[in-house]
């Protein structure tokens, strides 16, 4: 184990010698390596940190909640445009038949939106504010955060108190970025409305149906005086605890059907979907970005890999007298071989940290510029290691096998 650890410093020691030395051939042989690797990495970073912000989003919309559509989230709408069109969009009706009925469910929610709409707090407005009449059970299913305040009690939603939500680019737009909205009155739809809470920013999610940032959410018996909601709403069902959603969805099926008074050969006027839809068309979706990411890093790492390979012979042209005394002093092939190996795999891996390095930056310039957070993930850094250690084995085994098989004899007289 002494004597590895003494080969490994050893070629650590004459890899340096060779970055010191050969500075411009070095570079020349890193850059593939480099390359390679910040293609590679940077498209798994780039795909690594999309998977996160959507699965985020996926986590807060909830895996095990149906929603109550129009249409089938995996069939193309234009095959059936002008039948989709032709089903009622889901009502506060098909919201109280399941409230009634289905028993597999632990939340259900019905939301309507009303508009965008200006907002007033004295002589301070802010526009284009999305609001929404939500029932009760919305909070839970979307598991909406407040930065202050809080949601609407049972009193006030059950009531139809003139209380308000706001979203955090609304609170701020009216309010200032310090301001305190809670307990102050805003004007929407010439109607006074309490502030008792603001959700917390949530930035730049992909998959997310509506804005929480730019909302106002009201109690929908407080909406619907202000409006008819009962036509026109989306629908969301959580799943009870040990319920599928298999079991929720034949409910829910049956339910709507006979609030519709569908007959028994009449298709489905309507679409129960999950997320898990959405979800396999983005694995196919990453998997593809992937495999891009591997074949356009792939053409530098081959390329990096025989630049290596080109100057380990170099390397062991240059060094085959030192080889030969070596060996006629009693080193063994293995260790020759190892010696090289060695350097091989530190040039390689010193491309790889440079090039993640790179991907490092490269992430924080374009979180900074976009408002999406990239980040290098502890796999992607793993996986650039790994993939640098390999290229550093097969672009150095030829070489190091040469010079592990050389004649001493032969090697002095060079």
């Amino acid at each position: 184990m002494a004597i590895f650890f003494k080969i490994f410093w050893e070629g650590i020691i004459q890899a340096v010698q060779q970055l010191v030395t050969n500075r411009l051939r070095t570079f020349l042989s890193l850059l593939g390596i480099t390359i390679g690797i910040l293609c590679v990495i940077s498209v798994l970073s780039a795909v690594s940190s999309l998977e996160h912000n959507i699965r985020g989003s996926f986590e807060q919309l909830g895996d095990d909640v149906i929603y109550v559509n129009r249409f089938n989230w995996g069939e193309n709408p234009r095959e059936n445009w002008f039948k989709i069109m032709r089903r009622p969009e889901p009502s506060y009706d098909d919201y109280e038949a399941i409230v009634r009925n289905v028993r597999s469910y632990d939340k259900v929610a019905y939301s309507s939106f009303m508009g965008a709409k200006s907002m007033e707090y004295r002589s301070d407005n802010v526009s284009n504010v999305f609001v929404i009449g939500i029932t009760y059970d919305y909070e839970e299913i979307f598991k909406l955060t407040f930065e202050k305040g809080r949601y609407f009690s049972q009193n006030e939603y059950y009531g139809g108190s003139n209380t308000i939500v706001l979203g955090y680019e609304v609170a701020k737009g009216i309010f200032g970025e310090d301001g305190n909205a809670i307990g102050k009155r805003v004007k929407v739809f010439g109607r006074k409305m309490i502030v008792i809470g603001v959700l917390e920013k949530e930035g730049q999610d992909l998959i997310n149906p509506v804005n929480f940032d730019n909302v106002a959410f009201m109690p929908f018996y407080t909406a619907r005086t202000i409006m008819d909601l009962s036509e026109e709403g989306d629908i969301m069902v959580k799943a009870a605890d040990n319920i599928s959603t298999a079991q929720l969805k034949d409910e829910l099926t049956s339910t709507i059907r006979n609030e519709r008074r569908l007959k028994p050969r009449e298709e489905d006027n309507f679409a129960l979907n999950e997320l898990s839809v959405l979800s396999g068309f983005f694995d196919t979706f990453f998997g593809t970005l992937n495999i891009a990411g591997w074949i356009i890093g792939g053409f530098s790492l081959i390329v990096g890999g025989f630049s290596v390979a080109n100057i380990m012979f170099v390397s062991v042209r240059e060094r085959t007298n030192l080889i030969g005394i070596k060996k006629a002093l009693g080193a063994k092939n293995h260790f020759i071989l190892l010696e090289f190996l060695v350097e091989s795999i530190i040039l390689c891996v010193l491309g790889g940290f440079i090039g993640l390095g790179l991907v490092y930056l490269l992430a924080k310039a374009a979180t900074a510029a976009t408002d999406f957070e990239f980040f290098l993930s502890q796999g992607s850094m793993i996986i650039g290691v790994s993939v640098s250690i390999a290229i550093g084995i097969i672009a150095g085994l030829i070489p190091a096998v040469q010079a592990a098989r050389m004649d001493p004899v032969e090697a002095m007289r060079q």
